[in-house]
């Protein structure tokens, strides 16, 4: 027995609308199909990654050819763009292995970004007065940068991965990596190779390095850290 909505009084389930008031009478099951809404779910097709390579390959020519044509045509007093078409290779090599070619190896991911940052590194050679530092320092640096992600990719590959164990990966190779810039810096300026400032660094880097291999190499002790950070 059901009941009208807006008088109340009690109605026979067979009565199309109130006999007192004259309202219509709906019942439960035609709710569903006087619904406006539509009974089916919706799913919104997911975009391919192919797709998206494509718009990223578009966006980032366009962006370079149109800098390009506007500094040979328009603001030529410097070769402004080589710097945003440098920045525009950047993007496209780091978004290779992400969104046009998933099955890239790693390795070669991260060699390909060490020259895309070099040869942005070289473009901008074109708006200083000289190369040298260039040559000197800047492909030192880039080259021993990507030899050390090589290596942490490596390790962390090759060799038992947790959080502790990855922290003394990059806190080795942060170590390294200060030092060769500062002996990079010093050949550069002619001064003698002598650590100073990496010096600290190392120093830290030596200590927290000891410190991981202690928790590594003792199995209570790494159990009782990883408890009560979580991890």
């Amino acid at each position: 027995m059901s009941y009208c909505v807006n008088c109340g009084v009690e109605l026979d389930s067979s009565l199309p609308s109130c006999p007192l008031c004259n309202t219509p009478v709906i019942h439960p099951g035609q709710l569903r199909q006087a619904s406006p809404y539509p009974l089916e779910r919706g799913q919104v097709e997911t975009v391919k990654r192919k797709d998206l390579g494509i718009l990223l390959t578009i966006v980032l020519s366009a962006t370079s050819i149109g800098c390009a044509l506007l500094n040979l045509f328009v603001f030529n007093n410097s070769l402004w763009s080589l710097l945003i078409i440098g920045i525009c290779i950047i993007l496209f090599v780091l978004s290779i292995p992400a969104v046009i070619y998933t099955k890239q190896p790693i390795y070669l991911s991260l060699l390909l970004d060490g020259v895309a940052i070099g040869a942005y590194l070289y473009m901008i050679t074109y708006l200083t007065a000289s190369d040298r530092w260039f040559w000197q320092l800047a492909v030192p640096i880039v080259a021993l940068a990507t030899l050390l992600a090589e290596i942490l990719a490596l390790c962390i590959r090759k060799l038992p991965v947790s959080i502790i164990a990855t922290a003394l990966y990059i806190f080795a190779e942060a170590a390294i990596l200060c030092i060769g810039i500062e002996l990079f810096i010093d050949r550069y300026l002619g001064k003698p190779l002598s650590p100073s400032w990496s010096a600290i660094v190392l120093t830290v880097c030596g200590i927290i390095v000891i410190a991981l291999i202690t928790l590594l190499s003792k199995r209570r002790l790494r159990d009782a850290v990883r408890r009560r950070l979580h991890f």
